[in-house]
């Protein structure tokens, strides 16, 4: 198999630059601008900058992490030698980025994409009022949170799942619709959807009541009408050694203690 060109990121870590010196005394590498695949060194947040990175320029290339972070629920072992060897035999999995589309209480519009989720943030002590739909229709009038979160199967296991939301498997067709701290209604405690699903927000008494809508780390202030959706037109490729089972540990993270 002809090897592809390759490129090399890393974390400011310590740990990662470390790592990143080391393969480059080890292997050839090219800019980003140049290269067929990316290996990237550091953790999960890590991951996650380089994919927006790649969105940003509209040059999307399939990325094989190596963990010198905390989790590395998205990455590989850290292991230098045969690397080009781990990416020949190396399993691709598609990730869908979802597209938050936003308009502020002043007016402003804008669109900004996301891996793991979009989250809707009360600003101030005042509880958030949302009204919730779903494709079009009006599925709950007022929703009184701290907060409300739309996630992808790849974000499930992060804030998501803090938030008492359901793990997806990564190759399911969902998402999970995750309320944060509810007060009213009581009892609903979010739902799963299909990917293909359209769920808007409208800010109630967005004034009195400021909430901030972040798609990852991304923020913008003062909302008052969001739209979410699954972006099918910038699909992501995450590579994995093939004994890397990340569908297996997504499923084992449903009996963690």
């Amino acid at each position: 198999m002809t090897e592809r060109r390759m490129a090399l990121v890393a974390s400011p870590t310590e740990a990662a630059q470390d790592a990143a010196a080391e393969l480059r005394s080890l292997y050839e590498w090219h800019p980003v601008e140049r290269a067929e695949l990316v290996v990237a060194l550091g953790g999960d947040g890590f991951m996650l900058r380089t994919l927006h990175a790649m969105l940003d320029r509209h040059r999307i290339l399939p990325v094989f992490g190596m963990n010198l972070g905390t989790v590395g629920f998205l990455m590989n072992d850290w292991r230098p030698d045969l690397l080009e060897l781990r990416l020949q035999h190396a399993k691709s999995i598609t990730v869908l980025p979802l597209r938050m589309d936003t308009e502020t209480v002043g007016g402003q519009r804008l669109s900004i994409p996301a891996i793991n989720e979009v989250s809707l943030l009360r600003e101030t002590r005042e509880t958030a009022k949302i009204e919730v739909m779903v494709d079009g229709r009006v599925v709950l009038p007022e929703l009184v949170c701290d907060g409300v979160l739309v996630a992808s199967p790849a974000g499930s296991t992060a804030y998501n799942l803090s938030a008492q939301g359901p793990i997806l498997p990564l190759e399911s067709s969902l998402l999970a619709l995750t309320p944060i701290s509810p007060f009213r209604p009581r009892r609903w405690r979010g739902a799963i959807l299909p990917n293909k699903t359209a769920i808007s927000f409208r800010v109630l008494d967005a004034v009195k009541r400021p909430v901030s809508a972040v798609a990852d780390q991304r923020e913008v202030r003062d909302v008052a009408h969001i739209s979410i959706g699954i972006d099918r037109t910038t699909p992501l490729t995450l590579m994995f050694d093939p004994e890397h089972a990340l569908d297996d540990r997504i499923t084992m993270e449903q009996f963690a203690v």
